[in-house]
């Protein structure tokens, strides 16, 4: 038996893998020493030896001889394989610049993350393409670091919810996306929290709910200025806090005048009673978890709902505290998040990041992660604009988890060079011009440091040596650094070396971390921002420009934005385009997540398949009867400035409201004959085109992706 990680998805929580005498890994099971999973494991990783011996799986380094797409391949050595594509690397560097190579990882957990941002880091290129920064995790992070300098309130700060009097979820399903955390947020409700869920669906965790609030998609920002609006009035905000640790707290008050629950009832279409007695449970039971996540950030209004929400969370004192929202205390200091951070490039460099002039909070130097816009980088793919993109090494299966799939595909095309490393062949790893064979986590070793952790760190450990030809991505990275003779950021050379590296100041190799299994810190410390503990010169207060919580943001004023949070009506809805709206009635939520799947991950997994066969539209039975539509129908779906449609299958819920339908996200089909069939037929991707006639939000450019509109009609017997 060896104790390991899961990297089945992001929450990488504990696994005992079982091998026979004969090196075959013959069961996984939870592992109860855990601290986060605590032996607790989901479908996607009890099933996970469906992909570690699937039939199907990339066993060699593959070279492409056809026309892109074409699906002609020769199987090649590594040798081959790591010389070509070094070489075909450096010849682009050199006629086009550092700047034309990118990288993007998505598909997997993190962990290759890791080997890639140092790969790109070492070139000198600043476009790493995380092909859903713009309305994932990015908009989230933007708000709290706005807001208080440190993350909070999506997957960072994860609390001890069994502690929490209070837990409330925003646009956030965590017993489908973030598994081991809705567990705990069940067994907080048995203990007595009040739980109080705020989606526009009526999840599994809405059911156990004391309050739903049914949202309008895309309307959040009003509804958490509604609620500022009663703990600002009703004076339920912890006094001493705004007094001592904010900074702009009367302006914030006189924006929130402009938000009575009446007003921000007509707009969200949640009860302003319910809006009322919301407000007053999470301000008053403390302490109280908040937790938010793409419901809110697939939005028009992504970075200012998520100030809103931030702020929230601030001024009811429920930061930095046991059973609020947590800050991350690692036992180490070079975590994932502090290496990206020590990988940033000199200012003239990272001014060349795509996106820099129109996102600076995003891309560029001044921006807190320095991330190109990456429907821009697929736009310079395309259009040679503001500069070419000529290369990519990807880990993650853009042409399907991108919006604006058709457009995606053509961009790729026409690359001189695309490498994928996944396990499968993908209808992203169709198009490459060279397909590496990637090694399962089973394979593979790490330090864990995921974002739900907070306060421990894990050890990955090899349970069986890769099988076939595959290796592990980061080795493969650091290979080709060694080849092309790149001056790696840290004075490492391998990536094993780096492992060590990592763990120098707890006086550990990462043989010995393997033994441990698991390091926390002793002790969370509380109110840190009153000990001088968040700031860098040690006084006390924020890392903010004035030092306190800015709930008035003088980096959003400085760089033209409203300082304070505001909604906007989206673009696309019955109240702003309602001559649209008579031709395209329903409001399409898409990114709906499956406990089966991780990002498009597991549709040829035979376990996943039988619990999700095929992709759902949710709508509800109203709807489906004013359309001749019955549980089980093939259903179509367009948008207004999609030239195609969607083919999803109807499942019908009295949860949604029958003004909305929501469409679960990335999906292909392995067995599809035909690549329209495989990636794009059934895949809600290919009705978002890539850039919207009415632009994209203006902070990080986010997409809207939920709240569009939408008709919707029956595919009859096709």
């Amino acid at each position: 038996m060896v104790r390991t990680v899961c990297g089945g998805c992001m929450c990488e929580c504990g696994v005992l893998a079982h091998v026979a005498d004969d090196g075959r890994v013959v069961r996984l099971e939870g592992d109860p020493n855990h601290p986060l999973s605590e032996g607790y494991m989901c479908p996607k990783g009890l099933s996970f030896l469906q992909t570690l011996y699937h039939p199907d799986r990339l066993k060699h380094p593959l070279k492409r001889v056809g026309e892109k797409g074409e699906g002609k391949w020769r199987r090649i050595s590594w040798e081959e394989a790591l010389e070509e594509v070094c070489s075909k690397l450096l010849e682009i560097k050199e006629k086009y610049g550092p700047e034309s190579i990118s990288i993007s990882y998505g598909t997997y957990p993190k962990r290759v993350a890791v080997g890639l941002s140092i790969f790109l880091a070492s070139l000198g290129s600043p476009n790493q393409l995380i092909g859903n920064c713009h309305y994932c995790y990015t908009p989230h992070l933007t708000a709290d670091l706005l807001t208080c300098g440190e993350a909070y309130t999506c997957e960072l700060g994860v609390p001890d919810f069994r502690v929490s009097r209070c837990v409330v979820l925003w646009g956030y399903n965590p017993v489908h996306t973030f598994p081991a955390l809705g567990k705990r947020i069940v067994e907080a409700k048995k203990r007595g929290a009040k739980l109080i869920v705020i989606d526009p669906r009526f999840t599994e965790l809405a059911s156990m709910a004391d309050l739903w609030l049914q949202v309008r998609p895309g309307t959040d920002g009003a509804l958490a200025l509604g609620m500022l609006n009663v703990v600002i009035n009703e004076r339920l905000y912890d006094a001493d806090f705004v007094e001592r640790w904010c900074y702009g707290f009367n302006a914030l008050a006189e924006r929130a005048q402009e938000y009575p629950p009446e007003k921000v009832e007509e707009i969200t279409w949640v009860p302003r009673q319910q809006i009322v007695e919301a407000a007053r449970l999470y301000a008053t039971l403390k302490p109280a978890a908040l937790h938010s996540h793409l419901g809110v950030s697939m939005s028009y209004n992504s970075v200012q709902a998520s100030r809103a929400i931030s702020i929230l969370v601030a001024i009811t004192g429920n930061l930095n505290v046991r059973g609020g929202a947590e800050l991350p205390q690692y036992p180490i200091k070079l975590t994932y998040m502090n290496l990206k951070r020590q990988l940033r490039l000199p200012p003239e460099v990272e001014g060349k990041t795509i996106g820099a002039h129109k996102y600076p909070l995003l891309s560029g130097p001044t921006s807190f992660r320095c991330l190109p816009h990456p429907p821009s980088v697929f736009e310079a793919m395309l259009t040679g604009k503001p500069y070419p993109i000529k290369a990519l090494v990807a880990t993650s299966n853009l042409a399907v988890n991108f919006e604006g799939t058709r457009e995606v595909v053509e961009a790729l095309k026409k690359l001189e060079l695309l490498v994928v490393m996944d396990f499968f062949m993908t209808p992203t790893a169709e198009l490459a011009d060279y397909v590496l064979p990637s090694a399962t986590y089973l394979e593979c070793e790490d330090i864990c440091d995921a974002f739900c952790y907070t306060n421990f760190i894990a050890a990955r450990q090899r349970v069986i040596e890769p099988l076939h030809e595959c290796r592990d991505d980061n080795e493969v990275l650091f290979e080709l650094m060694r080849r092309m003779k790149l001056k790696i950021p840290f004075p490492v050379s391998s990536y094993r070396e780096l492992l060590d590296y990592r763990l120098r100041e707890l006086g550990l190799t990462f043989e010995d971390f393997k033994k441990k299994g698991y390091i926390a810190s002793e002790v969370l410390a509380e109110r840190r921002y009153e000990r001088g503990m968040l700031r860098e010169d040690g006084k006390p207060g924020f890392r903010t420009p004035t030092g306190k919580c800015e709930l008035y943001s003088t980096l959003l004023e400085k760089y033209g934005y409203d300082p304070l949070p505001e909604y906007v009506e989206p673009p696309e809805s019955p109240y702003s385009t309602p001559e649209l709206a008579s031709e395209y009635p329903l409001i399409l939520i898409t990114g709906s997540r499956h406990i089966a799947s991780y990002q498009s991950m597991g549709h040829n997994v035979p376990y996943l398949r039988e619990l999700l066969p095929n992709p759902l539209l949710e709508m509800h039975p109203q709807t489906a009867s004013a359309y001749g539509i019955e549980e089980g129908d093939w259903v179509y779906v367009e948008t207004p400035m999609s030239k195609g449609k969607v083919k999803l299958k109807a499942f019908l819920s009295y949860g949604i409201n029958p003004r909305v339908v929501s469409a679960q996200a990335l999906w292909w089909y392995p067995e599809g004959e035909t690549y329209e069939d495989r990636a794009v037929k059934y895949n809600v991707n290919s009705i978002i085109p890539m850039k919207p006639p009415y632009g994209y939000e203006p902070i990080v450019g986010t997409r809207v992706l939920r709240g569009l509109l939408c008709r919707v009609r029956r595919a009859g017997g096709e």
